[in-house]
């Protein structure tokens, strides 16, 4: 099972800019890494009215999986499942698994932020390994939203390392 690790925080603190760099590092490093982003939004028009997809919804079908030759695109009803699981059933081949979001989850997880005025979520949620913050914050495994690669590589040595090594 891959292990997983979310990028948390308030609205608009720079979560999906800085896991995006992240992934980046991550994959120059040879390491295969998935995602799921986490959403409160209900109703996402995920594919065009009368398109052959939105049909098989239409006529009640539970999950369409639409395969083309540069991707796959699967929709479903949220699995009752915990997100390990629900990570290791979409992404089994994945090395990690970064999570936007999600931050009641029990995962490890990083807390970006951009409002120095904001409560810390690492106070309110368990979990929290290190701070992104603009302006950064004092401390151990703190860094600035710049520092993604510092970032990547705490992750790295933290998950992939110890992940890398039981898998051996």
């Amino acid at each position: 099972m891959p292990p997983l690790i979310a990028f948390i925080g308030w609205h608009d603190s720079g979560k999906t800019t800085l896991a995006r760099q992240v992934v980046m590092h991550l994959r120059n490093k040879g390491h295969a890494v998935a995602v799921i982003k986490s959403t409160k939004e209900r109703g996402i028009v995920c594919d065009r009215p009368h398109s052959d997809t939105f049909r098989y919804k239409e006529a009640g079908a539970v999950g369409v999986a639409l395969l083309a030759p540069d991707q796959l695109v699967v929709q479903s009803e949220p699995p009752s499942c915990d997100l390990p699981e629900l990570a290791n059933r979409l992404f089994p081949d994945a090395d990690i698994v970064l999570v936007e979001g999600c931050k009641h989850a029990e995962i490890l997880k990083i807390e970006v932020r951009r409002d120095g005025n904001a409560p810390l979520l690492r106070d309110q949620v368990t979990g929290v390994i290190a701070v992104a913050a603009d302006p950064p914050l004092t401390g151990d495994n703190c860094f600035s939203l710049d520092q993604s690669r510092e970032i990547a590589e705490l992750i790295e040595n933290r998950l992939l390392v110890s992940h890398t090594a039981k898998g051996a």
